[in-house]
């Protein structure tokens, strides 16, 4: 089953609390801090995969964890970096927030996004040793990593693209000029799912074409899906219009499939158009009565017999407009982006100390606290410190 929608959690690791630790040495019975650094938390990372088709892979794995940044140690050893979850989409993979905001859109074949940023690491206790403070009995405690929800919507990249209505013949034709596959039969919304396909040309050129299911009054609005199905053509350079010649009023056909790629948008209805009449085989001598300065060419032609199919095949590479130069400089586009769901600062941070905790800064609301506590690994009985007060951690 095509998937080309999918909603996760992600999570980023915490980073690694600071230790508190002295030297110990023999001969050596008050020696300074030593505490070594947490390491950072590991970050969720989507990277754009060319061998992937869809999103079908988060269809059961909706919940993605980076690993924790280990902890410090004595005589200054650092903790380990958390491991970094990377999570491979298909190329042209959009990414939004749980608001439906653009966040990053993954393009470009090994294009790369961090969508949650692992948490800081804490500082060991001998960063804090000064001329008047020489035995610091306190360290930092790890950061948590940021959290999103996250919706992956994926955007087929294709050179062109079949449209029509339902049993105009799109997947008779894909099967007949590309190695794909698709489920054929005679009658409507045999297509479910978007299928892709490659046409090859004798010079070894090749074109991606893209069977949509086929569309029906009110697609734009929706209704059969239409929304999903219609967002598919946007990144195609032109498109290619099947129109069942046996169905009667070619032109009506052809005007009810441009009213809704019109009433949709996203400039589906100005890219240039190949039209297809199909099923010759049983309706000889079709004619679009048309004049459109969109339509390339026309080709009648029979999926049934094969009769005009090698003649629009080998057109289709002359027609297809070549890819347009981008409009910035490649390197303004960066392959690697970081995505903030939580941009603020933290405005305290908590302190492990041997007889407990101490929270520096503007301390939160209660249950903030009580939560960030219990994230840094406090437990029932510890003192815990606030500016001037101090109260046991229950």
């Amino acid at each position: 089953m095509f998937n080309d929608r999918a909603s996760i959690h992600v999570a980023a690791g915490r980073g690694g609390d600071g230790a508190l630790s002295f030297r110990r040495e023999k001969h050596v019975p008050k020696g300074g801090p030593d505490g070594g650094d947490g390491g950072p938390g590991g970050s969720v990372v989507l990277v754009a995969d060319p061998d992937l088709r869809d999103l079908s892979a988060f269809r059961t794995r909706r919940r993605i964890t980076a690993g924790k940044g280990g902890h410090g140690g004595g005589t200054g050893r650092h903790g380990a970096a958390g491991e970094d979850v990377e999570l491979h989409v298909p190329v042209g993979t959009e990414v939004r927030d749980e608001g439906g905001e653009l966040v990053a859109d993954l393009a470009r074949p090994g294009a790369k996004v961090v969508v949650a940023r692992g948490g800081a690491p804490g500082r060991g206790n001998r960063h804090f040793a000064t001329p008047t403070r020489q035995t610091p009995r306190f360290a930092e405690v790890g950061m948590p990593g940021e959290e999103a929800e996250i919706e992956l919507h994926l955007k087929l990249l294709a050179d062109a693209a079949l449209v029509g209505q339902p049993n105009a013949g799109k997947s008779s034709l894909l099967r007949r000029i590309s190695n794909a596959k698709p489920k054929v039969a005679e009658y409507p919304f045999t297509t479910l799912a978007p299928v892709l396909g490659t046409v090859d040309a004798p010079d070894d050129r090749q074109l991606v074409v893209a069977d949509v299911p086929g569309l029906i009054e009110g697609a734009a609005e929706g209704i059969g899906l239409g929304h999903e199905f219609l967002a598919h053509l946007e990144r195609a350079r032109a498109l290619v219009h099947v129109i069942d010649a046996a169905a009667g009023d070619p032109a009506e056909q052809f005007r009810a499939v441009d009213r809704e790629l019109e009433a949709y948008g996203a400039g589906l209805d100005e890219l240039p158009q190949i039209v297809v009449l199909n099923k010759i085989d049983i309706a000889p001598e079709p004619v679009l009565d048309i004049a459109d300065e969109r339509i390339l060419g026309i080709f009648p032609l029979s999926c049934a017999t094969g009769e005009g199919v090698e003649l629009f095949k080998r057109s289709l590479f002359s027609l297809i407009p070549e890819p347009s130069e981008p409009a910035v400089d490649d390197d303004a586009v960066p392959d690697f982006m970081v995505y903030r769901p939580k941009p603020r600062r933290a405005s305290f941070r908590i302190l492990r100390t041997d007889r407990g905790y101490r929270v520096v800064g503007s301390p939160p609301d209660e249950d903030e606290l009580a939560a960030a506590l219990r994230a840094a690994g406090a437990r029932e009985g510890d003192e815990v410190a606030v500016g001037e007060e101090t109260f046991e951690y229950q």
